[in-house]
């Protein structure tokens, strides 16, 4: 079999000779999906694929049993960022790459049978995740900051808080994405899924973007302060500056901005559905899972019930 790392430290795009079964099978798995998709399921097959390479295990010979102890084994790995163990999603989330690889695999025949068709991805309990979101005036504080720290920060914030783009697609838009649609000004862009969207831009926002863009009339709409694209590492650095001089201490990411705009949109009754649309979510059940109202302490059921209680003790 060839090395994990020769199988997968190639570039998209490259043109390769693909004469190993495994080769094969892994390239055409991933060249069904594009973006982060893509480069989250390599990452996840290059750590199978290096885990089978240690333990003499031929992937495409692969039977139930060696998954059940990949499965054991990222369990009790050791995440060089947080050094320690990876946490029940990130499991699962690795585990359910490989379920899928061999899911396709079978329908490619490339294997007679699939030994994933047992396995069970491990139970995560969403409501115990550490999914960091900013309730609404901790939000506000970030964006106030985010205006002294300048155009493009303000617009960054703004962008992924208030109209809950993700922090890939926020970086992707180019002056041009700007428009009008129907009397309102939108943006309109590529997103999850290779798919075309178009999100209006409130008037905050529109403001906060007209600010970045200026006299520009083309190229990238948020600029490092190198003046090229912001890139999303960029723009966590953003975020995390302007939570550090809000005096905010808590690891929210970009994600966790877009995890704000949907809480918040609940919080003030938005229905789920205009949320899931809002979200561009294929199921309500996946906005549910970002859905962090239920943790808002001024917002709990206790306060109505304990209210209704004390005035009938009088």
């Amino acid at each position: 079999m060839t090395h994990a790392t020769q199988i997968l430290d190639v570039r998209r795009g490259t043109t390769l000779s693909l004469t190993d079964p495994t080769e094969l099978a892994v390239f055409t798995f991933l060249a069904r999906y594009t973006g982060s998709t893509w480069a989250n399921y390599k990452l996840d097959m290059k750590v199978y694929l290096g885990w089978c390479m240690a333990h003499d295990v031929k992937p495409l010979e692969a039977q139930r049993g060696h998954l059940e102890l990949y499965t054991r084994w990222l369990e009790e790995t050791i995440s060089p960022k947080t050094h320690r163990k990876l946490t029940p999603a990130t499991v699962s989330r690795r585990l359910g790459t490989v379920i899928l690889f061999y899911k396709y695999a079978a329908i490619d025949d490339y294997i007679g049978k699939n030994p994933a068709a047992a396995v069970s991805r491990p139970k995560v309990d969403h409501a115990q995740q550490r999914t960091p979101f900013l309730p609404p005036l901790a939000f506000a504080a970030v964006l106030r900051e985010s205006r002294s720290m300048g155009p493009m920060a303000h617009a960054t914030v703004a962008l992924l808080g208030m109209t809950g783009l993700r922090v890939a697609e926020a970086c992707s838009l180019n002056v041009e994405s700007v428009g009008v649609d129907g009397g309102y000004e939108v943006i309109r862009y590529i997103g999850k899924g290779n798919k075309g969207a178009t999100t209006p831009l409130p008037v905050p926002v529109m403001h906060a973007v007209h600010a970045a863009i200026g006299p520009r009339t083309t190229g990238p709409l948020l600029l490092n302060r190198w003046g090229n694209r912001m890139t999303q590492a960029c723009a966590a650095r953003v975020v995390r500056t302007a939570m550090k001089r809000a005096g905010l201490d808590t690891d929210c990411t970009p994600h966790g901005l877009r995890r704000t705009f949907c809480t918040s949109g609940l919080l003030q009754g938005v229905p789920l559905r205009k949320m899931q649309v809002a979200m561009r979510h294929a199921n309500p059940s996946t906005t549910a899972l970002y859905d962090k109202s239920g943790d808002n302490l001024a917002t709990h059921a206790a306060h109505e019930v304990a209210g209704y209680l004390s005035s009938m003790a009088g």
